[in-house]
């Protein structure tokens, strides 16, 4: 198995609220990510999926220490990175990148786009005019667009023009790990497969490993090798996407997936499109125990009361009471609607 590249290790990052002008105090705290332990191996695209406010994007900035961390720690090439000081942030942040959600909003819309490219280029190499301009043109060249490019401002590019310098920019230091952060969600339907190829193709070219977010479930499908389920700050199925997506175990994993739309017709009208009841809870007043037992029709007793940690199940694992054999369910009666 290729080594682990990036680890999460009971990862908690949780936002106090403050009460008083002159004299702050912590009422209350948000809990947007909840222990949450997961590795990446050398070349692996891990899927981290999750309706929003589940905690996926702070999860991916923890990974990157773009958010400091309340509790646990995160190791990048075997090194502890969770109190790193910004000297040796440096040096790590060269090796690990990320590409937002929002293309727009991602670009200045005062810097050119061989600037914009360039940029982590004269943050981390020192490198003459001549030598950037041919790197900036390289890194163009590698993700569909001409060498022209470089003049234009971001506002004559279409989104999908404007992600691919996103992409541009991210590989720029030549790193070993990049965050995708929705990539494609603000993408038309024909541009994202365009960019889920290039996607694919970087990595392969390059040996990348990526932690891709998403709700796509179909990109997962189609660019991860495993896949993280995360519900309230929590990871509740991890395996591979083979495995999660061919035969989901966990309740909210299936809902996940009873919710997307069928292609053929005839299979839609049967099944019907099953809506995944209510709303996720706030991580301001997370629930007990199992924080999805208030919408799983198969939540048991001991769901309320016991919050259940993730057990082996075949090749993936699984925090669920119901459908984990590893869990005693000997003399568990259902909650009562």
């Amino acid at each position: 198995m290729p080594e682990t590249l990036a680890q999460l290790s009971d990862v908690h990052v949780h936002f106090p609220v403050l009460d008083g002008m002159l004299f702050p105090r912590e009422v209350a705290r948000v809990r947007a990510v909840d222990g949450v332990s997961l590795g990446i191996r050398k070349g692996e695209v891990l899927g981290l999926v999750g309706e929003s406010g589940s905690g996926k994007s702070t999860t991916g900035r923890a990974l990157l220490r773009l958010q400091d961390v309340t509790a646990g720690s995160v190791h990048f090439a075997g090194q502890d990175i969770t109190r790193a000081p910004r000297r040796e942030l440096q040096a790590i942040r060269r090796r690990m990148t990320v590409v937002f959600q929002d293309p727009e909003a991602s670009c200045n819309p005062r810097m050119r786009i061989g600037d914009a490219v360039a940029e982590p280029l004269r943050v981390h190499e020192r490198l003459t005019a001549a030598a950037l301009d041919r790197k900036v043109a390289a890194l163009l060249d590698q993700v569909g667009l001409d060498e022209s490019y470089a003049l234009r401002w971001p506002h004559e590019l279409s989104g999908g023009q404007r992600q691919r310098v996103g992409i541009a920019r991210a590989l720029a230091t030549d790193p070993e790990l990049i965050v995708l952060d929705e990539p494609i969600s603000a993408l038309d339907v024909s541009i994202q497969a365009q960019v889920l190829n290039l996607l694919d193709d970087l990595r392969k070219q390059r040996g990348l490993a990526y932690l891709f977010i998403a709700h796509d479930l179909g990109a997962v499908a189609h660019l991860c090798d495993r896949v993280a389920v995360m519900y309230l700050g929590r990871v509740v199925e991890v395996g591979p996407v083979a495995d999660v997506i061919g035969a989901p175990h966990h309740p909210y994993t299936q809902a996940l997936l009873r919710s997307v739309p069928l292609h053929d017709p005839q299979a839609a009208r049967a099944r019907g499109l099953q809506v995944l009841e209510g709303e996720i809870p706030s991580p301001l007043h997370p629930p007990s125990g199992c924080a999805f037992h208030p919408r799983c029709g198969q939540a048991i007793a001991s769901c309320r009361q016991n919050r259940p940690a993730l057990q082996a199940f075949g090749r993936r694992q699984v925090a669920c009471p119901v459908t984990c054999p590893a869990a005693t369910q000997a003399a568990q009666l259902p909650i009562a609607s």
